[in-house]
């Protein structure tokens, strides 16, 4: 066992002796060491909850004969990170988790990992971690939130919350009203309840191979989902006796798979950046092309909050990301033929799987659409590819063309939203919030929500080489590369030219003659970026490609 570096002869008696010194016992140290990485804090909702998490894995761990050593891993939560110079730390804490991870795992010769994740950065940067690393590992996400009741009766959200502002300053909602979302959108532990990043990527962990069945959609608050932690505990005994490890599973087919189940599920434009980061810790990569050829094949199969009026736990019931996954074997969408954590295929893990309510996850042979949920488009002004969710675009709004009104950063956008600037027919563009411009990359689900809450989601497009939350619905386009920063095409767009948006043929132009463009490249200068912190500046420097994930080299 890789652990007898530290527990076994002696010239490990030294080694010994710190376990001793944390309480294990000599019986304990002759069973394979399995590190519980958990990222349990007091700030992030979906991971308040995850030291009763990590209990039940550890008693599943012990129960199958293992001795289990937990330590942390951090998480942010976005939404409270929202709005500020917080979220220019959102994206970049990814590789943290992924380098910290590896530093304890390698550190202390751990046999097996079980990753306790639940949020936005963390769940993809313990995937990447995993990767890494390549020993046993499985992954137990700490489960989503319950949907909110509002005072009337209707189900609510995170992003009605961020919608509730925007029809605040609009004069639609009085402030007993935006009480009423704020008391009521966010009601239990988990990661928040719609088809957000977090919840797609946890979904995503499921499909790929990585997690037992209910990862990605048992309610945080369900006693199930403390089961599945001591499932989940016990199976990293198995995956370490036979030696089963995430590249066995992790192959460049599965994570086909999970953009196959991307596209059906409807998940975050966020999953474009985290899956190509994650193969690339695996040696594979993943192109946008690929990624709009899956897309082009596989249906749209649920709609799930922004998207529509559903939400996971309401997937869950349906019969979760398997009942999913079986609907689209229907059509020889995956390749079943895969190895998961269960020591299984997925043709075996779907064998006695059945869509429980065709009204949550639509047939196969009756989609929401023919295509899948995002989008990669393509054109002068993003040559490299930028991303929308095109299952929560209105359907006015799956081609427009308008005048643009360029933003250089979040702030200024939302003020002139606010003001009553921005109207029918515009495309906001926001830029220098890319990885090396922001630095950081953050998410724009403020302006999004604004021009949601006062009443332009049907009407205005936003274009922007940030990223988009998950929650984020209407024509937002984000992710586009190059990005202003590196001297992309949107850093040379200007007040009232033309941009055409063509969803439906992947295609994304400013009407500019690439004379004219070239001629005002020659006299740009970037612009230093707002923020020059240790971390984030060593981040910006850093970034080899927006489209690629923000892999960093």
């Amino acid at each position: 066992m890789r652990s007898d570096n530290v527990t076994k002869g002696v010239e490990r008696a030294p080694n010994r002796s710190l376990f001793y010194a944390l309480g294990y016992t000599r019986e304990e140290l002759e069973r394979p060491l399995i590190g519980v990485v958990c990222s349990q804090n007091e700030i992030v909702p979906g991971h308040m909850n995850l030291d009763k998490i990590a209990e039940a894995v550890k008693a599943g761990i012990r129960l199958a004969g293992g001795t289990p050593v937990e330590f942390p891993a951090i998480a942010v939560c976005d939404g409270i990170a929202m709005g500020h110079i917080g979220m220019k730390y959102s994206l970049v804490t990814r590789e943290l988790i992924a380098d910290s991870t590896e530093a304890m795992a390698l550190a202390h010769q751990f046999d097996g990992l079980v990753m306790i994740p639940n949020c936005d950065k963390n769940v993809p940067g313990l995937l990447m971690a995993a990767a890494r690393l390549n020993l046993p590992t499985i992954f137990c996400s700490g489960g989503p939130m319950l949907s909110g009741r509002l005072r009337d009766g209707r189900r609510s959200c995170l992003s009605h919350m961020f919608e509730a502002v925007g029809a605040y300053k609009a004069g639609k909602l009085d402030e007993a009203g935006v009480e009423d979302y704020e008391t009521n959108a966010c009601p239990t532990c988990g990661s928040c309840s719609g088809m957000y990043t977090a919840n797609s990527m946890n979904c995503l962990t499921e499909g790929i191979g990585m997690a037992l069945r209910g990862n990605g959609t048992i309610p945080a608050v369900m006693s199930a989902r403390l089961r599945l932690a001591k499932h989940t505990g016990m199976q990293i005994m198995e995956l370490v006796k036979r030696d089963i490890r995430p590249r066995d599973i992790l192959t460049e087919a599965a994570f086909h798979n999970a953009e196959t189940l991307d596209m059906a599920l409807g998940c975050s434009t966020n999953s474009m950046l985290h899956l190509p980061a994650i193969a690339h810790e695996c040696g594979i990569e993943l192109s946008f092309d690929m990624a709009n050829e899956i897309s082009r094949k596989t249906p749209n199969l649920c709609h799930l909050a922004p998207a529509g009026d559903t939400y996971i736990e309401d997937l869950d019931r349906a019969g979760g990301v398997y009942a999913v996954m079986k609907e689209l074997t229907k059509k020889g969408l995956l390749d079943t033929s895969l190895l998961t954590v269960t020591g299984r295929t997925v043709a075996e893990n779907l064998e006695d799987v059945e869509n429980l309510d065709h009204a949550i996850i639509r047939p196969i042979e009756d989609p929401y659409s023919p295509y899948g949920g995002i989008a990669v488009l393509k054109g002068s002004l993003a040559p490299e590819g930028c991303v929308v969710k095109q299952s929560a675009v209105d359907e006015a709004m799956m081609s427009h063309t308008g005048p643009a009104r360029v933003f250089d950063c979040e702030e200024d956008a939302i003020a002139a939203i606010y003001a009553g600037r921005i109207v029918a027919g515009d495309v906001v563009v926001i830029r220098y919030e890319g990885p090396k411009g922001g630095p950081g990359m953050r998410e724009m689900l403020n302006p999004t929500s604004a021009i949601c809450g006062m009443g332009l989601g049907e009407s205005v497009a936003l274009i922007t080489d940030g990223r988009f939350s998950g929650a984020t619905r209407g024509a937002s386009i984000g992710h586009v590369s190059p990005e202003a920063a590196l001297g992309g095409p949107i850093a040379f767009v200007e007040e009232g030219d033309i941009i055409t948006i063509d969803i439906p043929n992947c295609r994304i132009d400013v009407l500019v003659d690439e004379a004219v463009l070239d001629a005002r490249k020659a006299k740009w200068v970037c612009p230093e970026p707002r923020v020059k912190t240790g971390y984030l500046n060593r981040y910006a420097k850093q970034v080899t490609s927006a489209a690629r994930g923000a892999v960093l080299e």
